[in-house]
């Protein structure tokens, strides 16, 4: 029997993957990229799927202490406001965050009493940086490429949620186009995820399923290291920034990238209101 216990969640919209990570012992548990649902056409926004996750928690009688986001995601809005309401649970991310907001403050012309200093969150977490919760040991490992602050939370050294950084194997590697991004950097990255036992499980935040399967979202570092259609072994820093690079000049921009960066910055929260009360987003032209 396993010292901790993975419960994965799937928001269908934009297939990311959410976990509830919980110590058998205490019931301590942690919920890692949390999802608000977001209708794009609407602009109405529901905790449906973040209410799934508390049913799940409050039913097995679990005490969640932290929101663990892995970065600032371009393809969700974050539910980690709903968890820090309903819970009292703190929210952290890696602490080059404060890298992510200065650039998408200038890319959004944000208010001026926004700051790019990371204090929307409860907590900036540095590399190497522990978490104890019961038996649970929460080792954080900064993994940028995608963007400059991500994360990969290392459970008990059996886990990694590695956010975007890889994907299933037959999917590959996260992109690494986005402001701030580096495929030098995110091939580095993953080189030091490549170096765990081979038995370490990877779970996924995103998966975008090749034809003929179903979603799945765990994998292990030797089927990476053998399979992965980006990054296998042999594969040199050469190649990879190139296929990279060159797989990145081919997609277009996440389908809610303006709405959840704009959010996500802000730890999950809206903007200020206007003199009417009314919330707005922004979309700037021709920017990304």
């Amino acid at each position: 029997m396993s010292d901790f216990q993975v419960q994965a969640f799937l928001d269908n919209d934009s297939e990311t993957f959410s976990y509830v990570v919980s110590d058998v012992a205490t019931k301590q548990a942690v919920v890692i990229d949390p999802v608000l649902d977001f209708d794009y056409k609407s602009g109405r926004t529901s905790t449906a799927g973040a209410e799934r996750m508390l049913a799940y928690i409050q039913q097995n009688q679990m005490t969640v202490a932290w929101v663990l986001e892995t970065h600032a995601h371009a393809d969700h809005l974050s539910a980690a406001p709903f968890f820090r309401e309903k819970l009292g649970a703190k929210v952290g991310i890696g602490a080059k965050i404060r890298q992510v907001q200065a650039i998408f403050k200038e890319v959004f012309n944000l208010e001026k009493e926004f700051l790019p200093n990371g204090a929307q969150f409860d907590h900036l977490f540095e590399d190497g940086e522990v978490l104890q919760l019961g038996t649970m040991q929460i080792r954080v490992v900064h993994t940028p490429g995608h963007t400059p602050a991500d994360l990969t939370y290392l459970i008990n050294e059996k886990a990694a949620f590695v956010g975007d950084t890889l994907f299933m194997p037959d999917v590959g590697t996260a992109r690494c186009d986005f402001p701030g991004g580096d495929a030098s950097s995110l091939f580095q990255s993953i080189n030091k995820l490549f170096a765990l036992p081979k038995t370490t499980q990877i779970y996924v935040c995103h998966d975008y399923p090749t034809q003929g399967r179903e979603h799945e979202y765990v994998t292990t570092v030797g089927e990476q290291r053998e399979r992965n259609i980006h990054v296998q072994d042999g594969i040199s820093e050469q190649q990879f920034v190139a296929k990279r690079q060159a797989r990145d000049a081919t997609l277009e921009m996440p389908r809610l990238i303006l709405p959840s960066i704009q959010i996500n910055i802000r730890a999950g929260h809206m903007p200020p209101a206007d003199e009417t009360g009314k919330v707005y987003l922004k979309i700037p032209l021709n920017q990304l």
